[in-house]
């Protein structure tokens, strides 16, 4: 099993920038992909980014260009680089780890972007 911890949340005004963590830890595959999907309330948790463990990197389109996603393979840590914020982009951010076997989730952080 493996657990991840987020942060990096918060409150920001709309064109503002956000960074947001996801550490994992425990039982840990060298190959793996590291994501972010974001919910809003009485809506389904939707895609955002990914990287896999090779660094290939797959958007969502209402955020690219403006949101980056890396990680850091020594620290098994994965961010999210969030640029020009928009209103729309607020949410409950939550970080996914995926590996043969495991598909776990984080205790979600929340980003609010105020207009």
């Amino acid at each position: 099993q493996v657990q991840l911890v987020e942060s990096g949340g918060g409150l920001v005004q709309a064109g503002g920038s956000l960074r947001l963590s996801c550490a994992a830890s425990g039982s840990i595959s060298s190959i793996n992909d590291m994501g972010w999907y974001r919910q809003t309330p009485g809506n389904q948790r939707e895609f955002v980014a990914r990287v896999t463990s090779s660094g290939t990197t797959i958007f969502d389109a209402s955020v690219k260009g403006r949101f980056t996603i890396s990680r850091d393979n020594a620290k098994n840590t994965v961010y999210l680089q969030m640029n020009s914020l928009k209103p729309e982009d607020t949410a409950v951010y939550y970080c996914n780890w995926k590996q043969m076997g495991d598909n776990s989730w984080g205790q979600g952080t929340q980003v609010t972007v105020s207009s």
